[in-house]
């Protein structure tokens, strides 16, 4: 009589349909997931998110315009800056507004005019996704190096120094984000500016970089942190406490590469929020200013002529939207594939 453990030992070793070997498939498949490194299993999990993969790629389109933009401009003919409407007679009415319909939109203004100035919309929302996106990726630059500094410092080195940066990181998120960006732009006109001139734009954007730079890293810091505390007790960390690693090499090697799942996913979120809030400060005056091109300036226009010429709200309206959707999605699809089990 054939026991179980001899019926299991017999089907494991007898072919299969095909005359292989025993089991081979599953064998065979098992291998290769043994002998995928995790970065792998990711990329197979996240080209498999449709919705994630979609949304990538019009993250990157969004890059694309942003960085080919003057390449855009030379092959459409027309730039940000030229009142076309001002200068070619015909365009505009009495008023100021397009005089064809939709906001003038038409084979030779895709987008159509922007009321009072003409200027070309197309043109105009092509280098205001270059703005944004360049001061945006700045902004969160810093943030992610400095939260890394911070938090990851504060947890793996513990004590007093953790206690004093816990401490500075309550004493920033204290500070109302966006009244303190709103009050801080004059002050630096002020310190730095003669009264009798306009702040530069370069230095204008300097001043956004670094005041969204200096209240915009907390949140990561914090969760950096709680991570770090609780990867220093691993065994991993301990063997190379042991064997005399130097703490930088500790936290190079060993603690950096399992902080990568939060720093990235916490990337894909700051930076369309960075970008939102951007908008936000150049709609309420305080951010970058004419002629710079601006999604937030675009939208205080769009505020004023909505009642004459709606057609001009809905491009920077309807980029904005599309851009903040995806990277949220790309955002949990990025989540999703680090961490399948965490679900949507």
């Amino acid at each position: 009589m054939t026991s179980p453990s001899q019926a299991v030992a017999a089907g494991a070793d007898s072919p299969g349909p095909d005359g292989a070997g025993p089991s081979s498939t599953r064998v065979e498949n098992k291998s290769e997931l043994v002998g995928r490194s995790p970065g792998q299993l990711m990329w197979i999990r996240f080209k498999r998110d449709r919705t994630g993969v979609i949304s990538a790629l019009i993250v990157l389109a969004f890059f694309a315009v942003a960085l080919l933009a003057p390449l855009i401009s030379k092959l459409y003919g027309k730039d940000a800056y030229t009142r076309y409407g001002q200068t070619i007679p015909g365009l505009l009415n009495d008023n100021g507004y397009p005089v064809k319909p939709n906001g003038g939109i038409s084979s030779e203004y895709w987008f159509g005019l922007e009321p009072d100035l003409g200027r070309d919309v197309f043109m105009q929302l092509v280098y205001g996704i270059r703005t944004s996106l360049s001061l945006a990726i700045a902004i969160t630059l810093l943030s992610v190096i400095t939260a890394i500094v911070i938090g990851v410092a504060g947890g793996y080195i513990g004590g007093r120094t953790d206690y004093l940066l816990g401490r500075l990181t309550d004493l920033m998120m204290s500070f109302p984000n966006q009244l303190f960006f709103i009050a801080f732009t004059p002050v630096i006109t002020a310190l730095f500016v003669d009264p009798r001139d306009e702040m530069p734009t370069w230095m204008r954007a300097c001043v956004l970089i670094y005041v969204m730079w200096l209240l915009g890293w907390m949140t990561l810091a914090r969760l950096l942190r709680g991570q770090t505390l609780s990867l220093r007790e691993r065994e991993f960390v301990e063997a190379a406490k042991v064997a005399g690693t130097p703490p930088s090499r500790i936290i190079r090697k060993e603690l950096l590469p399992n902080l990568v799942t939060p720093i990235l996913v916490q990337s894909t979120y700051m930076l369309p929020n960075n970008v939102t809030a951007i908008a936000g400060l150049s709609f309420l005056g305080v951010g970058m200013l004419e002629p710079t091109p601006d999604w937030g300036r675009m939208f205080a226009t769009g505020a004023d002529v909505y009642q004459s010429d709606i057609t001009y709200m809905f491009f920077p309206g309807g980029a904005m939207v599309i851009f903040i959707l995806a990277f949220n999605l790309l955002g949990d699809s990025v989540r999703d594939a680090f961490d399948p089990k965490s679900g949507r």
